[in-house]
């Protein structure tokens, strides 16, 4: 009988072997990606008034890119070439994609999870979509298993404790989305670090014996600013210093959670924000020093983000590079480690992995890096150690808010301006007149950007260039909305002319 039973325990595992045997060398992936935090907020980047100790765990046990890029400083830009690995300009997303856009990623675009999928990964994003929030735009249409989270900022709400600005007034009701379904309108946002988090950590525990894609996109440190009752007063910094403690404290609940699962060893891990800090808010915006401007321009304020990746005993501890690299890099990276054949569809990104393993000598895969804002603008690029600036206008704080109410701003211009990164990372010094054949150079290259994704600042049409998806939602809503948003514009300047 004993004999038997151990027989069936054999042929049991045998199976399970047989099931799983494809997935024995197949990493699980953890993507985190913090909203509007800027370069220096977290410990191991210099932050002052708070402090990260499980963030700094992760950097002191892999590695730190310490010119790490997204290819626009603002949200919906920055995670489609997160998602796809294109420079946004070539998928058809431009900025900030606000509630009811008819446009979202393309179904003919290969995202991380789809790609990962094709190995068996499961995969799940927790958090902030924010490319597309019509039905069919929703991630669970795009690669991913299940889905728990705000298909946007969470200011695109008529609350005006949440967004101070009236044109929010014409938003619908800020939704919590499960796969498809909204489950809330208007959640508590003091709760929705710690329901991400336990959401993340049920998903790893379903997903403990097969390889899973896990992308964590909070909500915070975009404004407004919520923190639970737990981390209220624990730093420095105020609100936005709790909310990052709170961020941190996530980030040791997953890791202890793979560590009792005992799948710490064989798990990726990349931390990263998706633009600069929201300087215009002041005490509720973020900073970047050293570096020069913020979210909404693309001085290096604006698009260099901190960046640690870790994966015990693939990536050595203490590891700092600083090669430029950029979000476009990762699904190639990601490919690259679990065998699998890039998209047919051209894409930008490359393969970072010596960077991320700090193989001695390893080299930026890029000759040129190129950021893109506004409708389509070039507006500048990196090549090695020089940044390049072609002639535009910008947004400039010029007054900084305070408790959680915004600013002022200006637009202001830059010419063809040219700054060595190598040694003037805050772009104090414009040393263009004396680098004309650097300058050349790099002109050649926007050139050829330029034929690929057009450039409305030169009037170029791109060559390359792909559609967003078109998602039309029936035309009775269209109507409905339009008329609800006349009605609440004419009741705003009616108010506003009776109260003056």
């Amino acid at each position: 009988m004993k004999k038997m039973v151990m027989i069936q325990i054999s042929l049991l595992f045998l199976i399970q072997n047989i099931a799983y045997g494809q997935h024995d060398n197949l990493p699980n992936i953890i993507i985190i990606v913090a909203d509007d935090l800027g370069y220096s907020d977290i410990g191991s980047f210099g932050a002052k008034g708070l402090t990260t100790p499980h963030l700094d765990r992760l950097a002191d046990e892999g590695i730190r890119l310490t010119n790490f890029y997204v290819t626009s400083p603002v949200c919906s830009a920055t995670r489609a070439s997160l998602m796809t690995g294109c420079y946004h300009s070539r998928i058809g997303i431009h900025g900030c994609l606000l509630p009811r856009s008819h446009i979202g990623i393309s179904k003919n675009e290969i995202t991380i999870a789809e790609l990962v999928k094709k190995k068996g990964y499961k995969t799940a994003i927790i958090g902030k979509w924010h490319l597309g929030d019509h039905t069919e735009a929703l991630p669970v249409n795009h690669g991913f298993d299940y889905y728990f989270g705000l298909p946007y900022s969470n200011d695109m709400s008529p609350n005006p404790k949440n967004n101070v600005r009236r044109r929010a007034r014409y938003h619908p009701r800020l939704p919590l989305i499960r796969n498809t379904e909204i489950i809330e309108v208007e959640p508590n946002q003091s709760q929705l670090t710690s329901r991400y988090t336990k959401e993340a950590i049920d998903f790893i525990k379903k997903c403990k014996n097969v390889p899973f894609l896990l992308y964590l996109a909070h909500t915070f440190p975009h404004v407004p600013l919520y923190v639970s009752e737990g981390f209220k007063g624990l730093t420095r910094r105020g609100i936005y210093g709790d909310v990052i403690a709170e961020i941190d404290w996530s980030l040791g609940q997953i890791l202890l959670t793979l560590k009792k699962l005992k799948i710490d060893d064989n798990t990726l891990i990349i931390f990263m924000s998706d633009n600069g800090p929201w300087k215009e808010f002041g005490n509720h915006g973020g900073t970047c020093k050293p570096l020069r401007g913020c979210k909404s321009n693309v001085w290096e304020g604006g698009i260099r983000v901190p960046f640690i990746a870790h994966w015990s005993k693939k990536i050595p501890p203490g590891k700092i590079s600083d090669e430029p690299a950029a979000t476009i890099d990762i699904l190639p990276t990601i490919a690259k480690l679990i065998g699998e054949n890039l998209p047919e569809n051209k894409i930008d990104g490359k393969n970072i992995w010596p960077l991320l393993s700090g193989q001695s000598n390893a080299k930026s895969p890029h000759d040129a890096l190129f950021f893109y804002y506004g409708n389509n603008e070039l507006q500048a690029m990196r090549s090695g150690k020089w940044k390049l600036y072609f002639p535009h206008k910008y947004n400039s704080v010029k007054q900084s808010g305070n408790n959680g109410l915004p600013g002022k701003c200006e637009m202001l211009s830059v010419g063809l301006e040219l700054y060595d990164l190598s040694t003037d990372v805050s772009e104090a010094k414009n040393v263009a007149q004396e680098n004309s054949d650097v300058i050349e150079r790099m002109q050649t290259m926007a050139d050829n950007i330029r034929d690929e994704l057009g450039d409305s600042l030169t009037g170029k049409i791109g060559k390359s260039v792909r559609s967003a998806g078109i998602y039309n939602y029936p035309w009775y809503k269209r109507l409905y909305w339009k008329a609800r948003s006349y009605i609440l514009r004419l009741y705003l300047k009616v108010h506003s002319y009776l109260n003056k």
